[in-house]
């Protein structure tokens, strides 16, 4: 299996044009994924990589190379996971991609659950905003992402998953908290923690507050934080207030640690998203998402 070690180094440095971060990820030497590179360019008989200095770039026949390499690994995913199932066995692996809120909120429990119940499978997780997520996904660079967000990308199939809310929260110290809701005029005045260009939760909102005649660009931001879980930890050492998912604040809304602060009007509903490929039938995602929608509502 030679020509698959190859296939896979070539993978590898295509995906990351990087002959030293390929050869970290495949715990190999860089000289050994230069030797294995050159050997293959010998056994095609066809450059795959032009070179300028230190940076490589793919040639038409690399690109055509990582097409059909990735349709490759995917079929040997899709063997391994069908050879498996005849004896009741799914192993195999399996490339998740998450968003910010559902990755530290959701799919903890979930993850927890299916590799007790399927151990064989091996599962990686990366975390990212969601538009980087969906980015990833038709990069090939993984075989499912889940996501929030309005924007719709026509290369990619949405598959609901779990409704979600997303409210405005403020510590319990704030005095703000204790009216309980607020008109949405006062709304621009309060200084707010926003996410990142790129978020899905920033994009609901801005959806949202179109409805009450509010542009994102009318909001006082106070700052922009990377994560929800950040945007959560500031929020309750300071007077500023927060859009988040009611996922987020469970606990500390339990322990009467910040309360929701109603706006008059506006109501900020919405759904996370699997996403795969239009085309891609592969077992293992269809696999997982099966489990996380039944145990989703367990």
């Amino acid at each position: 299996m030679v020509f698959d070690f190859r296939l896979r180094v070539f993978h590898a440095v295509a995906k990351r044009l990087n002959f030293t971060k390929a050869a970290a990820e495949l715990y190999i030497t860089q000289p050994a994924v230069t030797k294995h590179i050159h050997e293959l360019e010998n056994q095609l008989k066809i450059k795959l990589f032009e070179r300028n200095g230190s940076k490589i770039k793919l040639t038409r026949a690399g690109e055509i190379l990582l097409h059909h390499s990735e349709q490759i690994f995917a079929i040997y995913r899709n063997l391994e996971f069908e050879i498996n199932s005849l004896s009741q066995r799914h192993s195999g692996k399996l490339r998740l991609g998450a968003s910010m809120t559902t990755a530290q909120y959701i799919l903890p429990p979930i993850l927890a659950a299916f590799h007790k119940k399927f151990k064989e499978v091996q599962v990686t997780l990366i975390i990212k905003n969601t538009e980087e997520i969906q980015e990833a996904l038709q990069n090939k660079e993984i075989d499912l992402g889940l996501i929030e967000g309005f924007s719709k990308n026509a290369a990619i199939k949405y598959i609901e998953f779990l409704k979600d809310e997303i409210v405005l929260v403020a510590s319990s110290k704030n005095p703000l908290a204790a009216a309980g809701s607020i008109k949405p005029e006062k709304l621009k005045e309060i200084p707010l923690l926003l996410r990142e260009p790129g978020s899905g939760t920033l994009e609901v909102i801005a959806h949202a507050l179109k409805a009450i005649d509010i542009n994102i660009s009318d909001l006082t931001s106070e700052m922009q934080l990377g994560s929800s879980e950040s945007m959560k930890l500031y929020m309750l050492h300071s007077d500023s207030m927060a859009f988040l998912s009611v996922h987020a604040v469970l606990k500390e809304l339990q322990n009467k640690e910040c309360r929701i602060v109603d706006v008059e009007g506006l109501d900020i509903e919405r759904y996370f998203y699997f996403t795969i490929l239009h085309g891609q039938a592969e077992a293992l995602p269809e696999l997982f998402m099966k489990f996380a929608l039944h145990h989703s509502v367990k």
